[in-house]
C-alpha cells in the first residue's frame, strides 16, 4: 500500500470511529436497558443483556459476566473490566478509552470501531475477535496478533505531522513488531528519533532500513540514508548553536525528510 493511500485512509478510519463512539453520547437509554445496567452494576452478571448505549464510564466491572451482551457505542471509558467475560461481546464504536482489560476474555467479541485508547489489555484474548477500524494508539499490553502494521503506520504518520515524536516512535515500534522488514517504518522511527534527541537509536533505525532499501532494489533511497548515516556518525567538532545540529546533521535530516515524506 502506498503512504499517500495509508495517509488518506487514517483519516477515514478515525472519522467513522469517532462518529460511532459520538452517536453513543446522544442517543437515549429506555427503560428496560437502564434495568439491566442496574442489574449488571449491582451484581456484574449480565450475559446476553441489551446495554448498547450504556453510560458506564468508571465502572467497577471487575470479573463482570458480560458474554454476548450487546455493549455497542457504550461509553465505558475508565471502566475497570480487569478479569471480565467479554466472550461475543459486541462493542463495535464503543469507547474504552483508558479502560482496565487486564486479563479479560474478548475472544470472538465485535470490537469494529472500538475506542481502546491509552487501554490496558495486559493478558487479555482476542482469538476471533473483529478489530477492524479499532483505535489502538497507546494501548498498553498488546500482543503482535492484535491490530496489522498498516493501521499503526498510519497512526505513526500522523503523530509526524504533528510533531508528536514520543508517539510516531511508539507507533512504528508496533508496526516493526508486526512486520520486521518493513522498511519505511525503520526510516521513519529514525527520523523521529532524531527529533527526540535519540541520535544513536537513530542511527540504528537507519542503517537497518539501508539494509531492507538495498535488499529492495531500492538504492537511490539507500544512498541517501547511507549518506545522513555517515553525516549523524561524524557531526562537526564545533556545532553551532540552536537545536544542537551542526550543518551536517542539518543536511542529513533534511535528505531523511525528503525521502521519508511524500
Amino acid at each position: 500500500m502506498s503512504l499517500k493511500r495509508l495517509q488518506t485512509a487514517t483519516t477515514v478510519s478515525i472519522e467513522f470511529a469517532a462518529l460511532l463512539v459520538g452517536l453513543s453520547m446522544t442517543m437515549p437509554a429506555h427503560a428496560d436497558d437502564l434495568e439491566q445496567v442496574q442489574t449488571l452494576l449491582a451484581t456484574r452478571q449480565c450475559s446476553s443483556c441489551e446495554l448498547s448505549n450504556a453510560g458506564l464510564v468508571y465502572a467497577d466491572l471487575r470479573g463482570a459476566d458480560l458474554q454476548r451482551a450487546n455493549l455497542s457505542r457504550a461509553n465505558l471509558s475508565r471502566a475497570n473490566l480487569q478479569g471480565a467475560n467479554l466472550r461475543g461481546a459486541i462493542l463495535a464504536g464503543a469507547s474504552l478509552v483508558g479502560a482496565n482489560l487486564t486479563g479479560a476474555n474478548l475472544d470472538g467479541a465485535n470490537l469494529t470501531a472500538t475506542d481502546l485508547r491509552y487501554a490496558s489489555v495486559t493478558n487479555a484474548t482476542f482469538q476471533g475477535a473483529t478489530l477492524d477500524h479499532a483505535l489502538l494508539q497507546g494501548t498498553i499490553g498488546l500482543t503482535n496478533t492484535v491490530g496489522n502494521p498498516e493501521d499503526f503506520y498510519r497512526w505513526a504518520m500522523v503523530a509526524t505531522e504533528e510533531k508528536d515524536y514520543a508517539s510516531a516512535v511508539a507507533n512504528f515500534t508496533q508496526v516493526l513488531a508486526r512486520q520486521p522488514d518493513f522498511a519505511q517504518a525503520y526510516l521513519g522511527r529514525g527520523v523521529a528519533r532524531l527529533q527526540t534527541n535519540d541520535r544513536a537509536g537513530a542511527i540504528a533505525d537507519l542503517k537497518q532500513a539501508d539494509k531492507l532499501f538495498t535488499a529492495q532494489g531500492d538504492t537511490k533511497t539507500a544512498q541517501g540514508i547511507q549518506q545522513s548515516i555517515k553525516a549523524l556518525e561524524t557531526p562537526p567538532n564545533r556545532p553551532k548553536s540552536g537545536n544542537g545540529f551542526g550543518t551536517n546533521l542539518l543536511s542529513a535530516f533534511a535528505t531523511l525528510l525528503q525521502l521519508f515524506l511524500p
